[in-house]
């Protein structure tokens, strides 16, 4: 366990990384030259009406001409951030920021976040379909159970775009990896394992489900929350 001298050290070191030079943790950078005025003219108008007929003529051209076909939304309405619960969608800011240079770092893929002020499920899909033109796939991130399986189940119907719930799948797929290799291991089956999952919510009942789907057995399972198992 930390001291409170070592806790106090970490609460200023992160502060101070995210407010230095420029604030926070992202920025918008051209990928194209953007210096003469011949390619102020191809980025802007005259020239970028061209790219815009194409794709209207074939909207398949837009992951030629523009960054969709590279480009995540981090999605989230902050009421389920870490282990901070539900701070809101502002305070949620710079989660959603470093889960977008986790994107970049580690896979080269562009985001923007975005913070939705609203619990409504509802408002929350109807929002993402009206984005979604501008994006070639959906990263839900820190919505609260059960209202995020019923917004993921209804944006992967209306959208024609990968839609990915990050608490869910990322926690079960890296899980279930580990716990593939433990068993190998080991010398074990899957079936034969018994688990107990601390913590009912949207990352426990999609790690049981996944679990479940390598082969372990349902009634093996314990998931235990605030009210017991």
């Amino acid at each position: 366990m930390k001291s409170d001298k070592q806790v106090e050290a970490l609460k200023k070191a992160a502060l101070q990384y995210h407010e230095r030079d420029r604030r926070g943790k992202i920025e918008v950078v051209s990928t194209k030259p953007c210096v003469t005025q011949n390619d102020l003219s191809l980025a802007y108008t005259p020239g970028v009406a061209e790219p815009c007929l194409a794709i209207q003529a074939d909207p398949d051209k837009a992951r030629l001409y523009t960054a969709k076909g590279n480009l995540v939304a981090v999605i989230s309405n902050g009421t389920a951030v870490l282990g901070l619960g539900n701070i809101g969608a502002l305070a949620g800011k710079p989660v959603m920021e470093g889960k977008g240079i986790l994107f970049k770092r580690f896979a080269d893929i562009d985001v923007f976040d975005i913070e939705l002020d609203t619990e409504d499920p509802e408002e929350i899909i109807k929002t993402v379909q009206y984005l979604a033109p501008t994006f070639g796939g959906i990263n839900l991130e820190d919505i609260k159970a059960p209202e995020c399986f019923y917004i993921e189940e209804e944006l992967k119907k209306r959208l024609d775009i990968p839609v990915f719930h990050d608490d869910q799948h990322g926690t079960a797929i890296i899980s279930g990896a580990g716990l593939v290799n433990a068993v190998e291991l080991v010398g074990k089956k899957m079936a034969d394992l018994k688990i107990v999952i601390n913590g009912a919510g949207a990352a426990g009942i999609a790690c049981a489900d996944f679990y479940v789907a390598l082969g372990a057995r349902k009634e093996n399972i314990l998931m235990c929350d605030s009210k017991g198992v």
